[in-house]
């Protein structure tokens, strides 16, 4: 059975260890389909006061963090599974947005991944020269620090793990898992404050419901994702209906 294994590098274990301990992940680590070890970058330094950063060269304003306790960490990990392949991620603003397909991969990745949490201004910019093989973002805005992003990216790789979700389906019916936008979901009360659920939907006829949920997925992102519909894996019959629902918003 497959097993997704992270090694997360952090100045704030904290942030990332209650997370870690609830919902899906934490019956995923209890599966042994997700094993995830959280490394105190601070263990790694060399003064009493632990001092992981330092003034930038050139005066500008802002901390940087040392190269020293990372790359420290970094051998302290390396060591302690030896033989063993590693992906070396730097979570960053300036990495590649982390998408659906990026997930999947790292959900294949028999490496063990080291996910470095980078805080303060910067990191030394030796440690992405000598330690990291890629650098992800998970958008285009700038966090307190990694350790957000690297809850994102175990989580939406880890459910992609054959086991991890209760149905196996079902991470490929989310958005995204065909390239296109989730359908919309309906539970009990049939009517609820004067809305009521699509007849379709209470039909028993599941040929119809999936057409149902196939044109609302399409819907979606037509209005939401445009952008989405350029990659996605479209039937002719999708094209219909892409058609159909471009008349109906009057879009061209």
């Amino acid at each position: 059975m497959t097993k997704l294994r992270f090694d997360v590098l952090t100045l704030f274990p904290g942030i990332l260890a209650g997370p870690l301990s609830e919902s899906i992940l934490k019956r995923a680590r209890e599966k042994d389909l997700l094993d995830v070890r959280l490394w105190n970058i601070r263990d790694f330094t060399a003064d009493k006061h632990r001092t992981a950063d330092d003034s930038p060269y050139g005066g500008e304003a802002g901390m940087v963090m040392k190269p020293e306790p990372v790359f420290a960490a970094v051998d302290a990990v390396k060591a302690e599974h030896p033989g063993e392949g590693f992906l070396t991620i730097l979570l960053s603003p300036q990495g590649r947005v982390f998408d659906h397909p990026a997930a999947e991969r790292l959900s294949r990745e028999r490496r063990r991944i080291i996910l470095l949490c980078g805080h303060y201004e910067a990191i030394d910019e030796r440690v992405k020269e000598t330690l990291v093989d890629e650098e992800l973002s998970i958008g285009d805005y700038v966090l307190t620090g990694g350790e957000l992003a690297a809850l994102v990216v175990i989580d939406a790789a880890a459910r992609l793990v054959s086991g991890v979700l209760g149905d196996e389906e079902s991470a490929y019916r989310d958005s995204f898992g065909d390239g296109l936008l989730d359908h919309p979901h309906y539970t009990r009360p049939a009517e609820f404050r004067g809305r009521k659920v699509p007849e379709v939907l209470l039909s028993g006829n599941h040929d119809a419901i999936m057409r149902w949920r196939r044109k609302e997925s399409l819907r979606a992102t037509l209005l939401k994702r445009p952008d989405l519909l350029r990659t996605a894996e479209l039937t002719k019959e999708d094209l219909r209906v892409l058609d159909e629902l471009k008349k109906e918003h009057n879009l061209h």
